[in-house]
């Protein structure tokens, strides 16, 4: 049998109601594997004992992606010839997806192997689904910079392209950065346009709620540490 490889969704959010939200044939494609792809470990190890106690976790190879750095792909092409059965996984969410798992991905393209994408949760859509902002146009930008004064100068780039080419801006920081990026946004946006606020998605105390900036200021959340993810909206609805 050729290779396969198995692009398989973690959760956003480690509780029970997070794990509903995974489909059962995940845990079929994982039992097919024999080697995982994982960019954390430790964290996949975990995840995969709590959904399924029974899984010998040490029966697997494993290999950490990183960002997939030589070695690393020397191996995975390796595993690739050897025609194995092989699953990729993000620290959460979906593989390839703000994830450095695409590297990885890509060369399995150009071998020409079967890439299996399989359903599960990704913050970016379930946010832009729940939002009510543009879903026809949008686009997810990573991380903006650090350093506040750029940050706030690429917050209204974000802005004023929105209203030109009247898009839905996605980005996301390091839980510990949320509260700042917060307040900058609402000092560098305009008073009408849209900020959706995404927080602990899928899990139970998930919350997405959209309002104008001059909404939030009266009623900014607690984000520190939380994971979190921000679409802004300056266009015409």
């Amino acid at each position: 049998m050729p290779a396969t490889i198995y692009l398989i969704p973690i959760v956003l959010y480690d509780d029970e109601a997070a794990y509903k939200c995974l489909p059962a044939y995940i845990l079929d494609a994982i039992k097919n594997c024999s080697t995982f792809y994982a960019e954390n470990e430790r964290t996949t190890r975990r995840f995969l004992k709590r959904l399924h106690r029974e899984i010998n976790i040490d029966s697997y190879e494993w290999h950490t992606i990183h960002k997939a750095e030589d070695d690393v792909l020397s191996i995975f092409k390796q595993d690739i010839t050897q025609q194995k059965t092989i699953g990729i996984m993000s620290e959460a969410g979906c593989p390839g997806i703000a994830d450095p798992g695409q590297i990885l991905i890509n060369v399995a393209q150009q071998m020409n192997v079967d890439v299996v994408p399989l359903v599960g949760p990704n913050s970016i859509l379930l946010a832009l689904m729940a939002s009510g902002m543009n879903g026809q146009c949008f686009q997810f930008v990573g991380y903006l910079p650090v350093d506040s004064h750029e940050r706030k100068k690429k917050i209204t780039e974000l802005e004023n392209e929105s209203i030109q080419k009247n898009c839905t801006q996605i980005f996301i920081e390091t839980p510990y950065r949320n509260n700042q990026l917060l307040n900058d946004i609402l000092l560098a946006a305009k008073p009408e346009t849209q900020l959706c606020i995404g927080v602990d998605i899928t899990s139970a105390n998930e919350s997405i709620k959209t309002k104008k900036i001059k909404d939030w200021k009266n009623n900014k959340p607690e984000l520190n540490k939380r994971p979190t993810i921000f679409l802004l909206y300056a266009g015409k609805q």
